[in-house]
């Protein structure tokens, strides 16, 4: 398959989607709606929806029955970034590389940004349009293992552990892959479950997904490490070096890189392994995952 072509299609299919559901850059008030929508629209590989679309398609299910709970996911992704800028955090000046949002839209602003793009995630996912066209059963666990992984026992919790490991002289590697599997992992592996529940997989289904979403999300924290040391600041869209110059708790920082590459590449395997059960309609999730370590941004 062209997964080049099936990136930039659904990417579209996203987009759109996001245009129609988030806030009108001139509703009032109009500060925190375009700033919303300057990081939601700064280019994003839109990784997670996509995700969430193709694993939808894997188990037999039209991605339009995903398409909402992707934007949201979407929305909660971007929001992170938004605070993961913030002086009091990374304090990055680039993202997607444009200027961050509090750069453009000040601190206060920025932080309202976010807020209420985690907000309106669930209030897409809660409409009860979408209720009735997929179902309370379906839906219901979606947002709950959303929820989950966004919160203080998911991505949050990743980043919390991140932010009191900067620094420190000795991270050891358990650390490091609890950091990696809920500030990146959690997200991208509620992706690919949600996508499978929302197509109408069954539990076998839905366990081989998340095996394959446990194992892409780790490559993918892995593959951005070592992004940070080989990749430009062109490329990866910030400052490159960065994770090194902070003394981040990375995986080429605790096992080398040629370590980190090997690993990244069996986390592949892995995650083909777990798609053995499924047939041609797999093939995107299988792309996606070997792109993962081979890209360059």
């Amino acid at each position: 398959m062209d997964l080049k072509a099936y990136l930039k299609n659904y990417g579209k299919v996203v987009d759109e989607a996001l245009d129609r559901f988030l806030p009108a850059e001139n509703d009032l008030p109009a500060s925190v709606h375009r700033a919303m929508r300057y990081s939601v629209f700064a280019g994003g590989k839109r990784v997670r929806p996509i995700l969430m679309l193709a694993a939808c398609e894997a188990v037999g299910g039209d991605h339009q029955l995903a398409l909402p709970a992707a934007c949201a996911m979407e929305m909660i992704h971007t929001y992170s970034l938004i605070h993961d800028d913030l002086p009091a955090m990374d304090d990055d000046d680039f993202r997607r590389g444009r200027p961050t949002n509090h750069k453009v839209f000040g601190e206060a602003i920025a932080i309202l940004a976010g807020d209420a793009l985690l907000t309106e995630a669930f209030i897409l996912m809660s409409s009860p349009d979408y209720a009735a066209k997929v179902g309370a059963g379906r839906l219901l666990p979606v947002i709950r293992e959303i929820g989950l992984c966004a919160g203080s026992r998911g991505m949050v919790g990743g980043q919390v552990v991140d932010m009191e490991s900067e620094g420190k002289m000795e991270i050891d590697l358990a650390t490091v892959q609890y950091i990696h599997t809920h500030k990146t992992g959690a997200l991208i592996k509620a992706s690919v479950k949600a996508g499978a529940t929302l197509g109408g997989a069954d539990e076998q289904g839905i366990a081989a997904i998340s095996r394959y979403g446990e194992a892409i999300g780790l490559a993918f924290q892995i593959a951005d490490d070592i992004l940070d040391i080989e990749g430009t600041t062109e490329e990866i869209g910030k400052d490159a070096g960065s994770d090194e110059a902070r003394g981040k708790a990375t995986y080429p920082a605790v096992m080398g890189l040629a370590d980190s590459k090997r690993r990244a590449q069996e986390l592949v395997e892995i995650a083909l392994e777990a798609l053995a059960r499924f047939d041609a309609s797999a093939d995107p999730l299988r792309e996606i995952a070997r792109y993962i370590v081979a890209r360059k941004s």
